[in-house]
Parts: structure tokens; sequence; C-alpha cells
């Protein structure tokens, strides 16, 4: 074999490896290089459903009442324009919101100053019937994340509903001392919508 037959197939060889390396990384999966949050490590993993001393409907007893959401993975995900919802159809819709890896954030019905640890439906009615009720969470392209249901006829939760104290430390500040009063001041740009004038209460007598 001459030297210029050795330099044409060596250069052959080099295109065939560079080519089957191309199409090697084009069959690699979008999300191989691990960036990007997954919706699967979003969840709901706390409900209290039946808040204590639900009979006054105070705005602190509208607080006692919440759902928790846990981001299990490392990475943050940004909840903005994601939705929680009840099997009435009482929505609340996040907003301004990304919850860190690791970490929950407690969603509370009533009115209040929101945080990165606590937001507020800022309504004057309790929203999740006690007796029978789903939650259902819902990503900003409305494909559903997670939900849990239960019914206090048949004790069909699982074990996530009517519990407080599921990966929410007592740094959080939910004390009898918070003083959610019901002229708490919270400014406009909340961004809540039109979804706070919640029907009458049900569930709660």
């Amino acid at each position: 074999m001459t030297a210029s037959q050795t330099f044409t197939a060596r250069r052959l060889a080099a295109a065939a490896l560079s080519a089957a390396a191309l199409v090697g990384a084009a069959a690699l999966p979008a999300a191989a290089d691990g960036s990007g949050p997954r919706d699967s490590r979003v969840e709901i993993s706390k409900v209290q459903y039946d808040a204590p001393g639900h009979g006054s409907r105070s705005n602190r007893s509208l607080n006692e009442e919440w759902v928790q959401i846990t981001n299990s993975g490392r990475e943050s995900v940004n909840l903005d324009d994601w939705t929680l919802s009840n099997r009435q159809g009482r929505v609340y819709t996040f907003h301004h919101l990304r919850l860190n890896g690791h970490s929950t954030v407690r969603v509370h019905t009533g009115f209040g100053r929101d945080t990165y640890r606590d937001v507020y439906q800022d309504r004057r009615n309790f929203v999740w019937d006690d007796r029978k009720d789903t939650a259902t969470l819902r990503n900003d392209h409305r494909r559903v994340v997670d939900t849990i249901s239960w019914d206090a006829r048949h004790h069909g939760d699982d074990g996530r509903g009517h519990g407080d104290d599921r990966g929410h430390g007592d740094d959080r500040g939910h004390g009898d001392d918070r003083g959610h009063g019901d002229n708490r001041g919270h400014g406009d740009n909340r961004g809540h919508g039109d979804n706070h004038g919640g029907g009458p209460g049900h569930g709660h007598r």
C-alpha cells in the first residue's frame, strides 16, 4: 500500500468514527445531561383538610387548612402558573414561586403574605371537604403532576392526608403566634387572579 493510499484509508476511518459518534450523540435522550427539573419529583406530600377550630371560619382557622407541596429532587422547580384544585373546581394558581430542591411549600386557604415556604389562597371560606375530596396538582401545561384523595367514611386516604408534621420543620413558624388576622396586608402584585372569591364553604360544619 502506497503512502497516499495509507493516508486516504486513515481519513476514511476517521470520518466513519466521527459519523458514528454523531449518531450515538443524537440517540441520547434530551434530558441525559441532567439539565432541567423533572415534574415527577414534585408531589403533594401532606394535606391538613380538617383544620382545628374550623367552626369559626376565622382567618387563623382558614390558614390551618393547607396542602403541602414537596420537591424531593435536587434541582429547583419553577411553579409559576402551576395550579392546585379541589373536586368542586376551585383553583389556586401559583405565581412567582420557585421551589428549591428538597423543600416544601404550604398552600394555606386564608389570607397572608406569600413567602417561599408559605403561600395563601386569600379565601374567606374553607376549600377542602373533610369528608371526601381530591387535591390535584397540575403544571403550567395543565398536565396532572400528582393527586391525593380522601374519604373519611371509608378511611380512604393514603397517609398523606390530615397531618401537620411532615416535612415542615419547627422553624416554619406555624405556631399560634403567627397572627394571621383578616386584615393582613397583601400586595396587589400577588397575581392570584379571580379565583379568590371562593364559594360557600363545604364539609366544615
